[in-house]
Parts: structure tokens; C-alpha cells; sequence
């Protein structure tokens, strides 16, 4: 899962995206409205977690940019003004969740895997093939009973190739959509986090690689 967290506030918005790359989300952040709308131009998020009131360029037009750019992405707006006419005009802008300000961390986790659910296709919140069982909420993996000890890169990659249900997932795709902005194209890191994941999980080997295409979990 990848999510843009954009609030002014830095230190609120460090602790929301350190919270949720510990369970293994992707997370680019913003501080502005400004930088926010460059980055729903160019990156394909599951959900923007959207702070409203926003300098350079309010989270109104954050929020109408990402419903005009015509995606899958979901936006759960966070605002101080709990009055209900706030909030309605917030979901009349095309956000498709709303939070007020002070919130609790675990509803913010809770609202932001329920909007990434229905960004995508509806799938089952355990995933099972070949005998892995990828446990969403509970952040657990085993195979044939063994239970699998993965870092949260290799989780998140896990988690893409399980998704895929057997088509080829590229490296440009994992790297969208389990690393951050920050990643380098041109790393390895791919390769590495998909050989480390295939010795965790042992054999007979599940995640096969198809050349001049990416990888393909069986």
C-alpha cells in the first residue's frame, strides 16, 4: 500500500507516516498543498491522508485534483473543525473519509486500510496461495504452518506478488508500490528484498523470475 501524508503541522506528519511504515506501508509525505499536488501528478497513490487547511495551495484543491486526475486513489480528509457542516463540505469535495483533529492513531490505521480496500479490487484480508498465508491485519506470515519472519520491506513485497494472483509484477511496479518516494530507480533493492524473501520462505521456490518482464509469485 502506498499513502501521501500531507500535513503542515512536521511533526504530526512524521509520526502519522512512522506509524504507518511500521506496518509496512509506503509513505511519502508533504507539508504543504504545493508539494502535495506535484506529488497526486505523479505518483499513484492508494489513499492521501489530507490535512485541509494546507499553505501555498489549500487541501480543497489537493482534494479536487486528485478526483479530477480520475483514479483509484481514496482521500481521508483530517481538519480541527469538527462542526458537521465542515464536514460535509469536505465529502461534497469528492473525499471519501473525514477525521477531526485530536484523533486516535489506531482509527486513523483503521479508516486509511479500509479506503485502501476499496481503492483497489476487494480482497480477502488473509491471502492464500500455495501454501502462504499472508495475515493482513495481524502483520503475520507462515508456510505450510512454519511461521515466516519478514522485515517490512520484504512484507510489502510479499503482499504486491500475492495480489498479482499469478500475472507478473515488474520492479518499476514494486517500487512504486512498496518503497517511498526516496528510492533510487537504478538500486538493486528490489532484487535483494525478492532474494532475501525467497530464502525466508524456502522451498521448493514460489517467486519466480521472468526475464525482461519482473517476477511472479506461483
Amino acid at each position: 500500500m502506498r499513502v501521501l501524508v500531507v500535513e503542515d503541522e512536521r511533526l504530526m506528519a512524521d509520526s502519522i507516516a512512522e506509524g504507518l511504515r511500521r506496518l509496512a506501508m509506503a509513505v511519502d509525505v508533504c507539508y504543504d498543498g504545493g508539494a502535495a499536488l506535484e506529488r497526486v501528478g505523479v505518483h499513484d497513490y492508494d489513499v492521501v491522508v489530507l490535512d485541509r487547511d494546507l499553505p501555498v495551495a489549500h487541501g480543497d484543491d489537493v482534494c479536487a485534483a486528485v478526483l479530477e486526475a480520475g483514479g483509484e486513489t481514496r482521500v481521508l480528509m483530517l481538519t480541527a473543525a469538527a462542526e458537521v457542516e465542515d464536514r460535509v463540505m469536505g465529502l461534497g469535495l469528492g473525499a471519501d473519509d473525514y477525521l477531526t483533529k485530536p484523533f486516535a492513531f489506531a482509527e486513523l490505521v483503521a479508516r486509511v486500510q479500509a479506503l485502501a480496500r476499496r481503492a483497489r479490487p476487494a480482497l480477502p484480508p488473509v491471502l492464500r496461495r500455495a501454501g502462504v498465508v499472508l495475515d493482513l491485519p495481524r502483520h503475520q506470515v507462515a508456510r505450510d504452518g512454519r511461521f515466516v519472519q519478514l522485515s517490512r520491506k520484504e512484507f510489502a513485497v510479499l503482499e504486491v506478488l500475492m495480489k498479482a494472483e499469478g500475472t507478473v509484477v515488474t520492479a518499476e511496479d514494486l517500487l512504486e508500490k512498496a518503497w517511498d518516494e526516496h528510492a533510487d530507480p537504478f538500486t538493486n533493492a528490489v532484487r535483494v528484498a525478492v532474494m532475501t524473501l525467497r530464502r525466508k520462505l524456502g522451498e521448493p521456490g514460489l517467486i519466480e523470475t521472468v526475464p525482461g518482464a519482473g517476477y511472479r509469485f506461483a
